[in-house]
């Protein structure tokens, strides 16, 4: 789907979208439309049930004699609720109902509210996000079965506004789209190899540095407990690192690490075969920190930023890792390894020691489908967050509340600190008892911070994939984390 902006409409088109708040009250251009079509907008005022309310849709089958076929009317709710979230989730909606009713060419007009080009933009930005599809290996698609709509073209006022602002969001799309394809991917196609391959396609162009360092290269590094992780696989494991300067060379780069365990089995400790398939997103994590790397270099983001993702598959093979095993970490702590599926953190505790030694960064973000546990606590409403620093929380928090993207913050400590430590190494991968299991994960995570650096962990296994569809995500991956990060960036950061 296509996005233009126009400064006034174009009736050479198959649908008009009209947008009326809660009080049902006709702008200029409605009234308009509607003297043209025959009253036919407030006829259907009058005897259907619509209200306005956002994202509520009514379709108007325009008299004959109109040069367009179809009127969509679509709910923005209250005016003065009408923020960013609720203008992306109106162009979701939009998108929806465009394509329910067949149509390949419209236009949308926003008005009656204040900040009219800017709520039309974020409803754009709703609908391209909502578009997002993948067919790639499909080879028998009904033509009944493919979304029609081709062009969606917005009426603006100011439209070299309207249109820069949107080419900064539509990065920011594309971002959140490598990361949902990455997700999607199957991992006969998306392993270590071939993902660190994707990486260095997607970003190189964009003046992302991109380094991947091999099996090999790691062993020498110390990494043992990621390699660990990937032993019993055939695939060979690697770390990518990703660096984008877009200010001052000297400034210090704030890092964001992710886990790309790009299937689990569970290793030796095997989960049940039901559902065992979801485990292809287990690199959630991972997508969301190359998704934001792109957002952050398409856009020319004015900070500093490394990206590091660890990729490895966990299989149970004949060179496994053993539940009762003990590998020594890059930071040179041992860890007796009583679970092999609890194998995300060990992955993200050598990757969190080569940034801080290689990078020293002002800050440390990871993103992991980590635990079950954090799903059983918040459902697939928020991501579990957990951290060392309250203003550094804070700030996530507020990112997350203004993309809808939510945190709730756990609490970490000494007690459950201790449930990690080790008859026999330094630590233990889980704890001895069957609660806190989020929290003690992130806690063993913290022990590899090192000098108090600033740092946040978000565990994202609840909000990586939907089962259906909701407001700007399709079914399927979501892309969390990348329109997180990208406003925590921008409001914090950028010169």
């Amino acid at each position: 789907m296509k996005i233009t902006f126009s400064d006034k409409l174009n009736v050479n088109c198959d649908a008009v979208v009209v947008t009326v708040t809660d009080s049902l009250k006709l702008g200029e251009h409605a009234e308009k439309i509607n003297k043209e079509a025959d009253n036919a907008i407030k006829k259907a005022l009058k005897t259907r049930k619509f209200k306005g309310e956002k994202k509520e849709l009514l379709s108007i089958v325009a008299p004959s004699g109109v040069k367009y076929n179809q009127i969509l009317l679509v709910g923005l709710g209250k005016e003065k609720k009408i923020s960013d979230i609720v203008s992306q989730e109106v162009g979701a909606s939009v998108y929806v109902g465009l394509n329910s009713i067949k149509a390949e060419n419209a236009a949308i007009i926003v008005e009656g509210v204040e900040d009219v080009d800017d709520i039309a933009t974020n409803i754009a930005y709703g609908a391209v996000l909502r578009s997002y599809r993948f067919g790639k290996y499909k080879t028998k698609e009904k033509p009944e079965s493919l979304p029609t709509l081709r062009v969606l073209d917005v009426i603006v006022d100011n439209r070299s506004k309207a249109e820069s602002d949107f080419n900064k969001l539509q990065m920011i799309a594309d971002g959140v789209f490598l990361s949902r394809d990455v997700v999607t991917e199957p991992p006969n196609k998306l392993y270590p190899e071939s993902y660190a391959k994707i990486i260095k396609e997607e970003l190189s162009g964009l003046g992302v540095k991109v380094t991947v360092l091999g099996a090999k290269q790691l062993e020498k590094l110390g990494m043992g407990a990621l390699l660990g992780v990937g032993q019993g696989s055939i695939r060979e494991s690697h770390v990518v690192v990703m660096e984008y300067n877009g200010s001052d060379p000297k400034n210090q780069p704030l890092a964001f690490v992710g886990k790309g365990v790009t299937f689990d089995t569970g290793g030796i400790s095997i989960k049940p075969a039901l559902g065992m398939e979801d485990m292809k997103y287990d690199m959630g994590g991972s997508a969301a920190v190359v998704g934001l790397l792109k957002a952050l270099a398409g856009r020319k983001a004015k900070a500093n930023a490394v990206g590091i993702v660890g990729l490895v598959e966990n299989m149970p093979g004949h060179n496994a890792q053993r539940p009762s095993d003990v590998v020594t970490s890059m930071s040179g702590q041992t860890v007796e390894v009583l679970n092999t599926d609890a194998e995300g953190r060990l992955v993200l505790a050598d990757i969190l020691t080569y940034v801080q030694q290689k990078h020293n960064p002002q800050l440390i973000i990871d993103l992991a489908t980590l635990t079950g546990a954090i799903v059983v606590a918040l459902g697939e409403e928020y991501a579990g967050l957990f951290s060392n620093d309250d203003k550094l929380s804070k700030k996530l928090f507020k990112a997350g509340e203004k993309t809808d993207e939510k945190l709730w913050r756990f609490p970490l400590g000494s007690a459950y600190d201790k449930m990690l430590d080790s008859p026999i190494a330094d630590m233990q991968n889980i704890s001895a008892g069957r609660g806190a299991g989020s929290i003690t994960a992130a806690q063993f995570l913290q022990r590899f911070i090192e000098n108090d650096t600033p740092w946040a962990h978000l565990d994202i296994a609840g909000v990586a994939w939907t089962k259906k569809a909701k407001g700007v995500c399709p079914k399927g991956a979501t892309g969390f984390g990348v329109r997180l990060l990208d406003k925590f960036v921008n409001d914090n950061y950028e010169e």
